[in-house]
């Protein structure tokens, strides 16, 4: 049996990267799977059908994460189309990097509704199906700089420290409902951001990773079919990092 055959996930800013490597691997692992990405034009019938080719079902929803009014919606869609919503992937974020005397108001205020509120609005608005079925796991996709900070990037550091915190607080409030809450922080992860890095960039990373290799989405992925799958059902409010070594 497929480790999450039966199960139905959502999973945010789905359309590439890691959000779409996660949402291929739980097709592949038996869930249906609605994914979500701000542009309509980044959902194609193509992305759609690869997802499907692995005899689940897939829905595609435009849908803004950092918007309450947006996700609400979305996670309607998802019961409609599913019956229930079992698993959580807040993964949607982006970045806006600058040093602090040079960020401005806007980038740390869009960088914090993004990456952080949007775990908001995912996990407040799939209460009340994960509640009435008195189960559910939410995976918060974290980071390093999370615990570590990183200069030119207060803001996304912050919004993955606090997204921590908002997985420990969740954790402890819906654990008697039986929901889980857990967190990941990937550190350096190959993806197609990562490809265009320059040759000295891309070696002051590496030295500092005792694996001596960046991480592949399928690393992620993997631990989030562990985490949403019957064989974590004992694990909450932990943040798992993933990084070769690079913190610990």
């Amino acid at each position: 049996m497929k480790a999450l055959e039966g199960k139905n996930a959502y999973i945010t800013g789905a359309s590439r990267g890691i959000g779409k490597g996660i949402a291929m691997e739980f097709a592949r692992q038996g869930a249906n799977i609605a994914i979500t990405d701000l542009r309509q034009s980044d959902l194609t019938p193509e992305l759609i059908a690869e997802f499907e080719s692995h005899g689940v079902k897939c829905i595609a929803i435009a849908a803004d994460a950092s918007s309450m009014a947006d996700t609400q919606a979305a996670i309607d869609a998802t019961v409609a189309a599913f019956g229930s919503i079992d698993i959580v992937v807040n993964n949607a974020g982006i970045t806006m990097d600058n040093l602090l005397l040079r960020m401005s108001e806007e980038q740390f205020d869009t960088v914090i509704r993004v990456n952080l509120k949007s775990a908001f609005n995912s996990t407040k608005a799939v209460l009340k199906p994960m509640l009435k079925q008195r189960s559910g796991s939410i995976i918060n996709i974290s980071s390093i700089v999370g615990v570590t900070g990183n200069a030119g990037q207060a803001n996304y550091a912050a919004s993955k420290a606090g997204m921590i915190a908002f997985t420990q607080s969740t954790a402890k409030e819906l654990g008697s409902r039986g929901i889980r809450a857990n967190a990941i922080a990937p550190g350096f992860i190959a993806t197609e951001m990562t490809h265009h890095l320059p040759e000295a960039d891309l070696k002051r990373w590496l030295d500092s990773i005792p694996l001596q290799r960046p991480g592949s989405v399928q690393d992620i992925a993997d631990l989030c079919v562990f985490l949403g799958s019957d064989k974590s059902t004992y694990i909450t409010g932990q943040t798992i990092h993933v990084n070769g070594g690079m913190y610990v």
